[in-house]
């Protein structure tokens, strides 16, 4: 086999299909670099990797000046990397410049990424905040073992672990009135970092029990998992008592608003300092306490 000339014509052949068929060219450029990606690490093991740096000289002249070394050497380690079967095979859905934000991930990792750019539709600049955010590090080991041996996970499962909450006025002082002021000035980004499939129902939602109003901090309903989700915010180390109100109010709208079709309310406590030992004795699983840190 000719490999320069293989190389070449499939970028030839990338170079005409980009300016023929936009709706689906960067699929076909990744398939593209992939198969090169193979060729060239056939031909760095037959005869080193400095005939790498002949072709990529040659193909700057026949092709274009984007192919240079760096760029075959990225094509080399895109395939090394995709060829190993435990990576999920959706990457062939993903772009060319999604794709190099995952080349220095581990695999579990990648895996959990390249899932999480197809369900949630993520642009290059989420992707790279997600990963610089350690979005998959800050899952609970539970989760990401679940993901690892492919179980089936629950929302609570997927809330990650401190929650990040901007900040862009840097606030000092933070009561929990600043703390969910924050949280509305970007509701978009605050429930994407909860996970998938949120919707805002309220905010100091209000409900009468007995003859009393109390107030919610936040109602919100996921899509995916058919189910209200209430949302307390504290600014103290979690207590005992956090858990018995949360779970008043989650008792209410499972009485109150729950349909017969959806499953019951999750309650997520979002709080300065996590307690493992009021989480560990709370006879309720569908409560999770996750802390915040303010970005």
């Amino acid at each position: 086999m000719n490999y320069y000339n293989e190389i070449k014509n499939r970028l030839i052949d990338n170079e005409i299909y980009s300016r023929v068929k936009d709706y689906s060219k960067e699929r076909h450029k990744v398939i593209a670099y992939f198969e090169i990606g193979k060729l060239l690490n056939e031909v760095g093991g037959k005869y080193g990797d400095n005939i790498i740096d002949e072709y990529s000289k040659k193909l700057v002249v026949d092709v274009g000046k984007q192919y240079n070394r760096r760029t075959l050497f990225r094509m080399k380690q895109f395939y090394n990397i995709f060829n190993n079967s435990k990576v999920s095979t959706l990457w062939t859905q993903l772009t060319w410049s999604h794709l190099r934000l995952l080349f220095n991930l581990e695999i579990d990792s990648m895996n959990y990424y390249i899932k999480v750019i197809i369900d949630k539709r993520l642009s290059v600049r989420e992707l790279e905040f997600k990963i610089k955010s350690n979005e998959y590090e800050r899952l609970p080991t539970e989760t990401r073992n679940k993901l690892i041996s492919k179980d089936s996970v629950e929302v609570k499962d997927l809330v990650p672990n401190p929650i990040l909450i901007k900040n862009k006025n840097n606030i000092e002082i933070i009561t929990e009135k600043a703390l969910h002021h924050l949280i509305l000035e970007d509701i978009e980004s605050f429930m994407k970092e909860l996970g998938n499939s949120f919707s805002f129902i309220g905010s100091e939602y209000k409900i009468k029990i007995g003859n009393n109003f109390n107030y919610m901090d936040l109602l919100l309903f996921n899509i995916e998992y058919n189910c209200y989700v209430v949302v307390e915010l504290k600014i103290t180390e979690l207590k005992k008592e956090h858990i018995g109100q949360i779970q008043i109010y989650m008792n209410y709208i499972d009485e109150n608003l729950r349909k017969i079709n959806q499953d019951k309310t999750i309650g997520i406590i979002i709080c300065k300092q996590d307690n493992k030992y009021v989480i560990k004795y709370c006879s309720d699983d569908r409560i999770i306490a996750r802390e915040y840190e303010l970005v």
